[in-house]
């Protein structure tokens, strides 16, 4: 991991020329400093009436922004070169996001436009209401979790510095997405589990079982991407990367996401499992491997089932409205699942479970294989001599008091 890291180090994203188109933007913060009601006729920028037939979406708009009542709102740019400037926007009946005046936006600024129409709304500024949930989440995490949560939101931290200052550039210079992946995790997950947990046998256990899932992920996830002739170019994002960095490896990057998302599932089952081995063997000091196992597999069979629902339920969140497409159009089972935007989803699903189911058994293995060496103290062997006994009787009643407060093993129930 530290080879990697030292041989893929970027220096910084690559420098290129701003596009102007979707995340590609400058933008600016700005605030709505007045809203006024006006007839959307006259403010119709062709000076005539739209119409079309209203039983479609672009006739209901148009008889909508007809004798309809739009908004005129003027926005002041707070920040930039051009602090201070105004513009208006002329908000429409239908449009989802209507402006309030003082509501905080974020304004794209396009420096080769017309002077009048180089800024636009683009967004809301949800600085505060993010910024307040995030603290929220904080205050919980280090209530409940006291010294343990304020270690999971310094390793928090932490991943964020990883992903943000070496998997993204180091990608973007054009390095290989699935390496730089794998040693970006791999550093995530070792200081995320040995800075939560510990460094320990047992924290030691669950990387080495997170590792190995980590490598059973990455070749499925390479083979079937490969197989399935999935290109991991399919949305306007994607096409926006690939058209900016052409020399990135799109399907690559795919692998990448699927390896990345899987590691925080990952490392809390192989974190369970290994906890409930040892607690087992603290139950039952003299339970060999084999018992432990046993014991251990049927916890995680209960692991598994909740797990991998969990996951899939997480990606058909993610993918809900490009399902409703799919049902609003009627299509079957079997076309929506051979779209690439969905086969993707289905992969990155299947890929991710496969290594979670993977994991329980691998890492309860190592656990109970590890933990069943820290046997009670040795008993001496038949045959042994036996120690000197003392030749004055009250000197042994000392001898063998102190001896049985001493020595390592257990009193005996008389």
């Amino acid at each position: 991991m530290l080879v990697g890291l030292v041989v893929l180090w970027p220096g910084g994203a690559p420098a290129h020329e701003r596009t102007g188109v979707g995340f590609d933007r400058q933008t600016q913060q700005a605030t709505v400093t007045k809203v006024e009601s006006v007839s959307c006729a006259s403010v119709n920028a062709s000076g005539g009436t739209p119409t079309g037939d209203t039983s479609t979406a672009e006739g209901s708009s148009a008889q909508q922004q007809a004798g309809g009542t739009c908004k005129r709102a003027t926005i002041r740019v707070d920040t930039g070169s051009d602090k201070g400037r105004t513009f208006t926007e002329i908000v429409q009946p239908d449009q989802s996001r209507q402006l309030e005046q003082g509501e905080k936006v974020v304004v794209a600024y396009e420096p080769s436009a017309p002077k009048d129409l180089q800024y636009s709304v683009t967004d809301v500024n949800r600085r505060i209401p993010m910024t307040v949930l995030a603290l929220i989440f904080a205050v919980a995490v280090v209530v409940v979790g006291r010294l343990r949560g304020v270690m999971a939101l310094v390793a928090l931290a932490i991943s964020f510095m990883v992903l943000n200052f070496f998997v993204l550039p180091a990608i973007l210079q054009g390095s290989n997405p699935l390496v730089v992946a794998v040693v970006g995790s791999s550093a995530i997950m070792l200081i995320a589990l040995y800075l939560c947990h510990g460094l320990s046998a047992r924290t030691s256990v669950a990387v080495l079982g997170t590792l190995i899932s980590l490598l059973l992920i990455g070749i499925l996830g390479s083979l079937f991407i490969d197989w399935a002739a999935l290109t991991g170019n399919t949305d306007d994002n994607t096409g926006l990367i690939h058209g900016l960095y052409p020399s990135i490896d799109m399907s690559g990057l795919l692998l990448a996401g699927i390896i990345i998302g899987s590691l925080g599932v990952l490392d809390d089952v192989t974190v369970t499992q290994t906890s409930a081995v040892w607690e087992l063997h603290e139950a039952n000091p003299a339970m060999g491997w084999r018992g432990l196992y046993r014991a251990g597999i049927r916890i995680g069979r209960d692991h598994i089932a909740s797990v991998v629902n969990t996951l899939v339920l997480a990606y058909a969140g993610a993918a809900l409205p490009l399902l409703l497409l799919f049902s609003i159009a009627q299509s079957s089972v079997g076309s929506v699942a051979n779209s690439e935007l969905v086969a993707e989803e289905i992969v990155r699903t299947l890929v991710g479970s496969i290594g979670l189911v993977a994991s329980v058994p691998v890492t309860t293995a190592l656990a109970a294989l590890v933990v069943s060496a820290d046997r009670p103290g040795p008993t001496k062997a038949p045959g042994t001599a036996p120690e000197p006994v003392a030749a004055a009787s009250a000197g042994a009643a000392p001898a063998a008091t102190a001896q049985a407060r001493g020595g390592r093993g257990r009193r005996r129930k008389r």
